[in-house]
């Protein structure tokens, strides 16, 4: 019988680079929330792919293009993609959350880490072999230094970017509870924990380097052989994800939520203004209502509503906004003349239009359900 050429772990990676040409081909056709993040996120998959088959080549003897490339070319794509994955999926988070994000000549210095790789192994002359036998007794010790900080680099660098990516998810989701008073959280959610999956996975790949140095190789192998399972699956999340759910993330407006100074005081004249347009004008009941269009309806700028809100009442756009409509809600079921409204007819009446995000507040700040609310009343 013929030997197999290859095992289920190297049909993983060529399903993976298979995968991702494919999908970087359909996501060209698809709409997107912007041009940008369409292009970020065709670039990440074709970096996995050529990483995917770079790994595989690296590995298994029996694949090969042309003498070239086996020799001499391979490091510097291998080395390119792997380094190109980690800002082209932190630059498409961006992208996708952020209001008027472009890519403009700002984001070349993402191609430093690249630049410096590429220049690094030609300095050094590292080939294929090189790659492969660096930790081989007979590799003299300045291949052996070189060849392992650019397998360290193409480990780090990743793992830095993903771990901005995972921050800036984190303050994202603090600027939509600034910059609006009523958003889905099941969007945001999934970008959390997509951006912190690669993470794991990215921080295995280091662990993996670490452990190649100091402990037995079949673990470091079943390390590896397991990123790549984790990798296939987060591809295919990321794809769904950018599909059914980021274009309908809100984008944010980063220079609405900069930090007050702290000797900066808020005026009596900008909480009267805040005051009168929740109390009087009612502006909460508005269901859409950002901080934007807040601050036009009570002409005051949009960095002393902030004040206000931040720093004078001690919370943000979103709670402050939902506290009133709480109230709001807690007077209609109160109200005999609305005893024949539901409480879903009450939720969109109070300004609520998410019936998850009304329980989840009513209950929080009420101590019961509106349906208990209600019959508690009654009963009085």
């Amino acid at each position: 019988m013929k030997d197999h050429i290859f095992n289920i772990h190297d049909v993983v990676l060529l399903m993976t680079a298979a995968e991702c040409i494919l999908l970087a081909i359909f996501q060209s056709v698809l709409p997107a929330k912007n041009k940008a993040s369409s292009i970020l996120l065709t670039i990440f998959l074709l970096s996995v792919a050529v990483s995917a088959t770079c790994v595989l080549m690296l590995w298994n003897n029996d694949v090969r293009f042309f003498a070239l490339f086996d020799h001499t070319l391979l490091p510097y794509f291998l080395t390119t993609s792997l380094l190109l994955k980690g800002s082209a999926l932190y630059l498409y988070v961006r992208a996708i959350t952020q209001d008027s994000f472009a890519l403009d000549s700002k984001k070349l210095g993402h191609f430093i880490p690249i630049a410096v790789g590429i220049v690094w192994l030609a300095a050094f002359h590292i080939d294929t072999r090189a790659l492969i036998w660096f930790r081989d007794p007979s590799t003299p010790l300045i291949t052996k230094l070189a060849v392992n900080f650019i397998w360290a680099g193409v480990k780090v660098v990743p793992l830095a970017y993903v771990i901005a990516a995972v921050l800036k998810v984190r303050k994202y989701v603090s600027q939509l509870e600034n910059q609006y008073s009523n958003f889905s959280p099941t969007e945001p959610g999934w970008l959390s924990i997509l951006t912190y999956g690669f993470l794991c996975s990215w921080a295995l790949t280091l662990i993996v380097h670490i452990a190649a140095e100091f402990a037995d190789p079949s673990i470091a192998d079943t390390f590896g052989l397991t990123d790549n399972y984790v990798g296939f699956i987060l591809i295919n999340a990321l794809f769904t994800y950018s599909v059914v759910y980021a274009h309908q993330l809100l984008a944010t407006k980063p220079e609405v939520i900069k930090e007050e100074k702290t000797d900066e005081k808020v005026t009596s004249q900008a909480i009267e203004k805040v005051q009168t347009g929740m109390e009087v004008q009612k502006l909460y009941l508005k269901h859409n209502l950002n901080i934007e269009e807040f601050s036009k309806r009570i002409e005051l700028p949009i960095k002393d509503v902030s004040a206000v809100i931040n720093k004078h009442y001690g919370t943000n756009f979103f709670e402050f906004m939902n506290k009133y409509r709480v109230e709001e809600a807690k007077r209609l079921l109160l109200d005999e003349s609305c005893a024949e409204m539901t409480v879903l007819d009450i939720l969109l009446q109070a300004g609520f239009n998410s019936k998850s995000a009304f329980h989840r507040f009513f209950n929080r700040l009420v101590g019961v359900s509106p349906t208990e609310f209600r019959k508690q009343a009654q009963k009085v």
